[in-house]
């Protein structure tokens, strides 16, 4: 008799103690994969934001070598065929989020004045420390 209270006693399930142990490895082991999960979608947004950027930047340089002036907004990018389409912020899904620099003015020149630089207007910091309208 003895011998078959045993048995049951063994196999009959877990304990409180086991199941504690066991929920609280779970709830460590997703607090983890969340957070890593978060960085990932947080990189992978950097990286869109660094090409589009680099893109925009570099149809800026493409217009002014092929008209000798930069362009008066960055919609003429997109019209006058160097950009397909104004890309998408990444942090803020909207194409109206980006700020172009203006060149400085020439007094040689006052119409010479246009679209120089551009650069997001989203105040994000990034992973690495840096603010994202400094890019």
């Amino acid at each position: 008799m003895v011998a078959a209270h045993c048995w049951a006693r063994r196999h009959g399930g877990f304990t409180l103690v086991e199941l504690t142990v066991v929920m609280s490895l779970i709830v460590i082991l997703s607090t983890i994969a969340v957070a890593g999960y978060r960085n990932a979608i947080t990189r992978s947004r950097e990286a869109v934001l660094k090409v589009d950027l680099f893109q925009m930047r570099d149809a800026i340089d493409q217009y002014y070598a092929d008209k000798q002036q930069y362009p008066s907004a960055l919609g003429t990018l997109v019209t006058d065929g160097y950009l397909r389409a104004m890309p998408l912020d990444p942090f803020t899904n909207s194409e109206d989020t980006w700020e172009p620099i203006l060149a400085e003015l020439d007094p040689n020149d006052p119409l010479a004045q246009g679209v120089f630089d551009v650069k997001t207007t989203y105040e994000g910091t990034a992973l690495d420390g840096t603010v994202y309208v400094d890019w």
